[in-house]
């Protein structure tokens, strides 16, 4: 059979599985077991081609193609990703960008990242912006172990706890906080797609009838956490384009409080700025 015969019949199988992006995952499924990539795929040895077909019977079962693969694009870099860390998503990288944006001026900034789960926001600062100094709080134990790995090298400094009290030595201090806290209310359970609610820690997904329980910790700890004129950046969900940005505006803690979209217009990330 032809890779492109190949491909076509895997994406068949993964479409009727309900994979949002069958072809794209075949084909990636396919560069990964060659060794090679999607625009040069060739065609794979008998035992690559066992190995392909269960990684798409994997992946039509649901499971995350990063899993598979083990790792994860985010911004320039390449992350070490699997069970246990939150899969990085491509509307993050908006927020990480608007962040590097707002302290682009900045000389040597301190950055927190909170609820950094695998340390996709905090490599990902911690290398574009390689004179700041960049912390990142996480509380699940599986998601430091990647972390770890993701930010060897970067030079930024990894905390195991919960955000809540977090970092006490820098009250007042920090230039930016940014954070991809979880958000999905506990009554959303039904309407959340199989890769993330059977395969994402839970940890890292849901947060109170109304999603917003740990967006308000969140707030409270950026709210003493960052300097006078500091920023912040917490995501959201696209329905809580009103309701994440009045956490942090009835602190009263913050100005120039707003809601930012992503890529595709949806609301994701609110923004502030500390009194």
């Amino acid at each position: 059979m032809s890779t492109k015969a190949l491909v076509s019949d895997a994406a068949a199988r993964l479409r009727e599985a309900g994979v949002a992006s069958p072809e794209f995952d075949a084909a990636e499924l396919l560069a990964f077991v060659t060794g090679t990539s999607r625009l040069n795929l060739r065609e794979p040895t008998p035992d690559q081609q066992v190995q392909y077909d269960a990684l798409i019977t994997r992946r039509a079962a649901r499971e995350p193609l990063q899993h598979l693969t083990g790792t994860a694009a985010f911004r320039y870099r390449e992350l070490a990703i699997g069970p246990g860390a939150f899969v990085p998503r491509p509307e993050t990288e908006v927020m990480v960008g608007w962040i590097l944006e707002r302290i682009a001026g900045l000389k040597d900034p301190l950055v927190v990242d909170l609820c950094s789960g695998s340390g996709a926001i905090a490599g990902a600062v911690a290398t574009e912006r390689p004179d700041s100094t960049v912390h990142a709080v996480e509380l699940s134990s599986d998601a430091v172990v990647w972390a770890r790995r993701n930010l060897e090298g970067t030079g930024a400094i990894l905390h195991e706890g919960d955000i809540d009290g977090c970092l006490p030595e820098l009250d007042g201090q920090v230039d930016a906080v940014i954070s991809n806290p979880p958000y999905i209310p506990l009554t959303a359970w039904e309407s959340v797609t199989a890769e993330v609610r059977d395969h994402d820690p839970a940890l890292a997904l849901w947060s109170g009838d109304d999603g917003l329980d740990e967006i308000k910790v969140v707030a409270a700890t950026a709210g003493r956490l960052l300097k006078p004129g500091g920023w912040f950046a917490c995501e959201h969900a696209d329905v809580q384009g009103e309701s994440a940005p009045a956490v942090f505006a009835a602190t009263g803690l913050f100005t120039e409080v707003r809601d930012q979209s992503d890529l595709a217009a949806r609301p994701r990330f609110a923004t502030g700025r500390r009194i």
